[in-house]
């Protein structure tokens, strides 16, 4: 609940209660405003006010703001490829630019929405806004993802990836020279200066290992199959920018210049960074067997890919 307080100015002396706290509140209707009042939210000198009474100069009026209800993700006919599903879980190859839950400024459009409608038995375990979520993956990143349909799978696979028992590799396109078999072995915590970003500086920081599995050069960039360790927020992006070789396009974490040579020119038309989980393992929750899924890059970054291969050296 918010508490906001006014002084009635000299200008606003004989409007009526709910006329000048309309006047005053943002974004609240008149008919807001009265069942406020009628609820007891909206005092006059400490003492409930009534809708048509009028106000005096120098009153003072204070409104109690409950907090906002936020609507439960509701189902959405969105486009989802699943790689697997059987009873216990379901594997679904996430697009770039889809947010893996609501959130603020993301209502709409999620993966919960997408899950909602094409999943029947999916359970509630994760909370409202994240039935079934494991992990997630940034909303610029594709790829594999793994959602539980009820608890004890939730259970099972959430121990694995404490316990770091999942596999999972990604593939990312950085900037710069990198050898295969590099393991960066740097905590991360948030950058104190953005709250929207982490950092390998952070005061307050947490274990996390990646691992440089695979390394090919193209040019004056190279494209490396990444293992992860731990599941950190923004871990590779942070890992990799921290060592001098950012992804390309990521914006947050100087992956994006503004001068590229012209046999570099593909990367250009990056929207988001170069970053997909292409790979994910895990025992099966219900009966043990070990679980390999693989998502193929996609059209957009493959299609960069194509043109840095395809330059004669």
């Amino acid at each position: 609940m918010t508490r906001t307080a006014f002084r009635v100015p000299e200008e606003s002396a004989g409007t009526r209660l709910d006329q000048f706290v309309v006047s005053v509140l943002a974004n609240h209707s008149r008919s807001q405003v009265q069942r406020l009042i009628r609820e007891s939210r909206i005092q006059v000198d400490g003492r409930g006010g009534r809708a048509n009474q009028p106000v005096r100069s120098g009153q003072h009026v204070e409104v109690d703001l409950p907090d906002p209800i936020e609507p439960a993700p509701q189902p959405e006919a969105l486009p989802l490829r699943v790689l697997y599903e059987d009873r216990d879980l379901i594997v679904v190859d996430k697009p770039a630019g889809m947010v893996v839950h609501p959130a603020a400024g993301h209502a709409h459009g999620t993966l919960v929405n997408a899950l909602l409608h094409h999943v029947k038995d999916l359970s509630g375990i994760g909370g409202e806004k994240r039935p079934g979520i494991v992990h997630r993956l940034d909303r610029g990143t594709s790829g594999v993802m793994v959602v539980a349909k009820h608890d004890a799978a939730h259970e099972a696979l959430a121990r694995q990836f404490r316990d770091r028992e999942v596999e999972k590799e990604y593939l990312a396109l950085v900037w710069g020279h990198l050898q295969a078999h590099r393991r960066i072995d740097t905590p991360i915590g948030r950058d104190p200066a953005n709250r929207k970003k982490m950092s390998a500086r952070a005061r307050r920081s947490r274990t996390a290992v990646t691992r440089i599995v695979r390394a090919e050069a193209l040019r004056a960039l190279t494209l490396v199959r990444v293992a992860i360790h731990t599941g950190r927020t923004h871990q590779i992006r942070v890992h990799l920018s921290a060592i001098g070789h950012p992804i390309v396009g990521d914006a947050l974490y100087g992956g994006v210049r503004r001068r590229v040579p012209g046999d570099l020119r593909a990367v250009t038309r990056l929207d988001r960074p170069f970053l997909h989980a292409a790979h994910l393992a895990f025992a099966h929750p219900g009966d043990g067997r070990r679980l390999e899924l693989f998502s193929e890059l996609p059209e957009d970054l493959q299609r960069v890919l194509d043109e840095l291969r395809g330059m004669p050296a």
